[in-house]
């Protein structure tokens, strides 16, 4: 403790009841006070964990989810638009995971005939599978193979068993992280003809395929690729929205219910996925595994 914290600490006991502390001491606590709040509160803006992922700190805060009754590009299941709040900061992946990456956590490549059959013929086309095989592109898997990354991903970075440090970004994290404070189509404005600086989008299948991550300007808040690129599972099973404001919703996020599907954000390189927009949503099965499907990780902060 230095001398000011033992002048005040000594005063305070010395203090005559009912008189107010001088206000030199009132600063040197206070200002002790803050930065104690501070240290405690304060977060990297980026963490890189022991296998090069990078992760962009994401602060708490508040945001309207969906789209509002006049956005005439919006689909039903975007409305009715609801306030959410975010109640804790959490850590994103500034890039979507790699082929690479998943290799150095699985030991092995989604893409090898071992791994099981896609969920459509476009990974047989000439070509498709060396243009989706890169290693800085995203992985493309099924919501379920994500679940056995993220598994394999804690269990490498020495998280104990039930204390996920790693995981899907629930629906909500996804577009409050997406929108980055905007309240615009997308999260530049709402200007489409913008798009091609943000977004891969708009290939078609015969010389199209998933880019390697990063090659598009970010959003607002540092992370690439969260229009186009690849569809992004997120944790949630697929459901309509309600008005009533909600804090950290999840709908059924520890797997399909009922038939329900699981949510996928953000759009795709080709032509046919539309869903380039902040609110849009698409709902695939969870054991779905295209070529156009990926995820991003969420790292939660230390409690």
């Amino acid at each position: 403790m230095d001398n000011d914290m033992q002048a005040a600490a000594s005063n305070c006991g010395a203090r005559t009841p009912g008189r107010p502390l001088p206000r030199r001491l009132q600063a040197v606590l206070l200002a002790a006070l803050l930065a104690t709040s501070l240290g405690a509160a304060a977060q990297p803006a980026e963490y890189t964990n022991s296998i090069g992922m990078r992760f962009v700190n994401i602060p708490a805060g508040s945001f309207t989810m969906g789209s509002p009754d006049s956005d005439r590009e919006a689909d039903a299941d975007e409305k009715p638009a609801h306030r959410v709040t975010i109640s804790r900061p959490f850590y994103l992946g500034k890039f979507e995971v790699t082929q690479a990456q998943w290799q150095a956590v699985m030991g092995s490549s989604p893409y090898d005939a071992a791994a099981g059959a896609r969920s459509n013929p476009y990974f047989d086309l000439p070509g498709m599978a060396e243009r989706v095989r890169k290693p800085d592109n995203p992985v493309t898997v099924s919501w379920n193979e994500a679940q056995q990354f993220l598994q394999r991903l804690n269990e490498k970075e020495g998280e104990k068993a039930g204390q996920r440090r790693y995981r899907l970004p629930t629906e909500a994290e996804w577009e409050y992280a997406a929108r980055a404070g905007t309240t615009t189509r997308y999260s530049f404005g709402n200007d489409r003809d913008q798009l091609g600086r943000y977004a891969w989008f708009g290939e078609d299948f015969a010389s199209g395929a998933p880019h390697p991550v990063g090659g598009k300007l970010p959003n607002p808040w540092g992370l690439h690729d969260v229009h186009g690129n690849v569809w992004e599972w997120v944790q949630d099973n697929y459901g309509r929205y309600d008005a009533a404001a909600a804090t950290d919703p999840v709908r059924g996020s520890d797997g399909p219910a009922s038939g329900a599907g699981k949510v996928v954000r953000g759009g795709s390189w080709h032509a046919t996925a539309g869903g380039w927009r902040s609110a849009h949503r698409k709902e695939y099965a969870a054991d779905y595994r295209g070529i156009s499907i990926g995820f991003r990780v969420l790292m939660e902060t230390e409690r």
